[in-house]
């Protein structure tokens, strides 16, 4: 277990977790998940340790990881502002 230490955004108390992260790649939404990655109890706040940084970057660098990946399906809504 990783010592992130306290949470630089509100100072809570940082646990690991295993998370999904997204990614906006060539205007395409990419899912990692299972990424370990301290998450502040108080705020939500996430942060990874720079060695699994390295390593999404490899994953998402390596075009036969995209091809063999599973897909989802996500609705998009667009925002309209309305007037009064």
């Amino acid at each position: 277990m990783y010592a992130y230490g306290d949470c630089h955004v509100c100072g809570g108390r940082v646990r690991e977790k295993r998370i999904k992260q997204e990614f906006w790649i060539k205007g395409k939404l990419v899912v990692v998940e299972d990424v370990p990655a301290g998450v502040c109890v108080t705020c939500g706040e996430k942060v990874v340790r720079a060695a699994i940084g390295r390593q999404i970057a490899t994953l998402l660098g390596d075009s036969r990881h995209l091809r063999r990946a599973r897909t989802m399906t996500v609705p998009v809504i667009k925002f309209e502002v309305q007037v009064a």
